[in-house]
């Protein structure tokens, strides 16, 4: 696998046009009580997300599980109906969109699910799961879709004679491929790919994400990968977008969460990557958070990071941070930003070290 500063990605996407833009974005899940089922309460999954996607980039959603990646993932290909915000995609609002209004876009925006084992059906031959978009979309193609389906088994790496099998012939990653097969089938615009090798050995896990980058150079895709290994997130993204507790706390280029993160969540993010050099394993602060995450059912107020922040002060936790941007193209949402020459808050009242650092 290349290493992530020898690809020259940024710079390919720094000039595009917005391909996906994300307004306030929110999914609320009502909770129902006792007997009569009634209640007022709700599971914030998604509470307020704002961001954009240019055309033929890579951008990765990160975070602990429960933060709210797969639901984000799931209202952008419209699988599930945002509670409120906006999502405007080719410079159309698909927020709302009926299902008969939507079905023509599905030609543009579709989804790599995360286990290649469910996502395929086992009653099904591998040229009618592949065929399956040409058939629902009324799709014509040149030679036929049995050899349209073919020459798709070809460009993710698999031998065109397997249309006729089914998918418990097939390994975890080559059941991947066929899922990625099915999704470039209508040729989209947008792929959203929701931990795509995480199911995958870690053999074939990097097969598969340069299957994605190959296809992504060749047919000028457009990726929001949510993931949470960090160390294909590196290899993978132009930006990356750190969620905690569905907001997103801290977004920008790769390289600059990387190496210059600013939020605190995402400082002890980064020092749990594990570093292949044991000589340079020492020279690195691990910091351990303490406490669990909060229930997304009764979110902290203000910040949402301040119960396991050690730079929490009163502000943090009456005062939510702005999402703002503190270096060109890097915005945080903190009062007390790692990492930063000085900020007014910063400046204010200096913050002490993490309270449990190993």
């Amino acid at each position: 696998m290349t290493t992530a500063q020898s690809r020259p990605r940024a710079a390919k996407a720094s000039g595009a046009t917005d391909l996906l833009t994300v307004s306030g974005l929110q999914k609320h899940f009502p909770v129902r009580r006792g007997l009569l089922q009634r209640g007022k309460d709700a599971v914030k999954a998604v509470d307020g997300l704002d961001f954009t996607v240019a055309r033929g980039e890579t951008l990765s959603l990160v975070g602990e599980s429960g933060c709210g990646k797969t639901t984000t993932g799931r209202m952008l290909t419209r699988l599930i109906e945002p509670s409120a915000g906006r999502i405007d995609f080719d410079g159309q609002d698909i927020t709302h969109l009926s299902n008969s209004r939507m079905r023509p876009l599905r030609r543009d925006i579709q989804m790599i699910f995360q286990d290649p084992y469910s996502s395929l059906n086992p009653r099904h031959t591998v040229g009618a799961i592949v065929g399956a978009p040409f058939r629902l979309q009324k799709v014509q193609t040149e030679h036929g879709v049995k050899r349209a389906v073919q020459d798709l088994l070809k460009l993710v790496g698999l031998n065109p004679e397997h249309y006729n099998r089914y998918p418990y012939e097939f390994s975890g990653g080559q059941r991947q491929r066929i899922g990625i097969a099915r999704t470039l089938a209508l040729r989209p615009k947008l792929i959203v790919a929701d931990e795509p090798v995480s199911a995958l050995d870690v053999s074939i896990q990097a097969q598969v994400i340069n299957l994605l980058e190959d296809l992504q150079n060749e047919l000028d895709l457009t990726y929001v990968m949510i993931a949470h290994d960090l160390s294909i997130v590196r290899h993978v993204s132009d930006r990356v977008a750190v969620m905690y507790l569905g907001k997103i706390v801290e977004i920008g280029e790769q390289a600059g969460i990387y190496t210059q993160p600013m939020h605190p969540y995402t400082v002890a993010l980064m020092s749990a990557v594990p570093v292949p050099d044991p000589t340079k394993r020492g020279q690195r602060t691990r910091i351990r958070l303490t406490g669990d995450v909060p229930s997304p059912l009764n979110p902290p107020p203000a910040c949402r990071f301040n119960t396991r922040c050690w730079k929490a002060k009163d502000i943090c936790r009456t005062e939510e941070p702005p999402l703002a941007e503190l270096a060109p193209g890097h915005r945080v949402a903190c009062h007390f930003p790692e990492n930063i020459a000085s900020t007014p808050a910063a400046a204010a009242e200096p913050a002490p070290a993490p309270a449990e650092a190993k």
